[in-house]
């Protein structure tokens, strides 16, 4: 079926024009004061009759090459940006084991804002997409909207979508046990102030675990921070000064902002591990040359990463279902920062 003829078709169930399909489907709708529920009748017949644009075709290269299909990469326009490093070999590696040639594109975006990126609704500019650190407003809009594009969530759940994901809350209670194991009675948490279920979900697992096994977190000693070493600074001062009484033991939610935390122990004059164990979270390659080397959790990063594209490849090739869901399980990695589990 040519794609005059879809659109045909999708005007035909939708009950609007050709016209005013095509405009909906290349994403001029709202610009052309087209109702919302309009669009949605448009876009709703469209998946229901599995219509694909042609974007290859629309991107003819001389000589009559066409291009690759394009898979697109959404990460947000902010602070864990840092992290996209370790993401971007995952794909690489994916990508060189794939049989067929694919594009890569990476869109950055705007937390909360995901609604903007109008082709992700039309699918005109790929033929799927990897979501990287929605927020709470982006799973929102995702979950009501009708998208063209099929799509892979990285870090979140979803009832609509393919996922790739970890038990972040599981993870948190590891290092509560971690800790409780290690004899300590009072301990802190220093969080990164992004809008993430994932690292909400292993604040919680800690604070839940701990306040089981009777390691003692006092409120003043749950402290928020940018996501860089800034950030883990300051939130390690703001920690400090709010009591007398400071915990033995503290878990940072992120790697970069432990090197922050380090540095800021160590202008107070505490000692790691002496005075104070500490346990990071991603496993960054940094983690291994701080001062004293990090004990963290490895967060499989490349791996999650290679499973989110191989989980749209599947998909546009009818191999998986949406919601197909993957989980990875992250571990801990023991360094001198903190040591391992004593037994009892």
């Amino acid at each position: 079926m040519s794609t005059l003829s879809s659109i045909k078709d999708i005007a035909k169930l939708a009950q609007v024009s050709q016209g005013t399909a095509s405009l909906v489907l290349n994403g001029k709708g709202t610009a052309l004061r087209i109702s919302a529920a309009t669009q949605q009748r448009i876009l709703e017949a469209a998946r229901a009759l599995n219509y694909s644009p042609n974007i290859s075709a629309r991107r003819l290269r001389s000589g009559g090459e066409t291009v690759a299909p394009i898979i697109a990469l959404f990460w947000t326009m902010d602070t864990r940006a840092s992290l996209i490093g370790r993401y971007l070999k995952g794909i690489q590696e994916s990508l060189h084991a794939q049989e067929t040639e694919y594009e890569l594109l990476v869109q950055p975006y705007v937390g909360g804002r995901i609604q903007d990126v109008k082709s992700l609704v039309t699918g005109t500019r790929f033929n799927g997409a990897i979501i990287a650190n929605a927020t709470d407003e982006d799973e929102a809009f995702l979950q009501t909207t009708p998208l063209l594009v099929p799509v892979v969530l990285y870090q979140r759940y979803s009832d609509k979508f393919c996922t790739i994901n970890v038990d972040n809350e599981h993870t948190g209670q590891e290092v509560a046990r971690l800790f409780t194991s290690r004899g300590h009675t009072h301990a802190g948490v220093i969080v990164p102030r992004v809008s993430s279920r994932a690292i909400q979900y292993r604040k919680q697992g800690f604070v839940d675990k701990a306040a089981a096994l009777g390691l003692s977190i006092n409120p003043v000693h749950i402290t928020e921070g940018e996501f860089s070493e800034e950030g883990g600074y300051q939130a390690a001062q703001a920690l400090l000064q709010a009591s007398e009484d400071r915990p033995t033991a503290l878990f940072v939610l992120s790697d970069q902002m432990a090197v922050g935390v380090l540095a800021a122990l160590r202008e107070a004059g505490i000692g790691v591990p002496e005075d104070m164990e500490l346990v990071g979270h991603d496993d960054n390659e940094i983690a291994r040359f701080t001062v004293p080397p990090l004990t963290t959790i490895h967060f499989p990063v490349e791996e999650m990463a290679k499973a989110c594209f191989q989980m749209i490849v599947d998909v546009l090739h009818h191999q998986v279902v949406p919601p197909a869901a993957r989980m990875f399980e992250p571990h801990l990695v023991i360094r001198q920062s903190c040591g391992e589990f004593n037994s009892r």
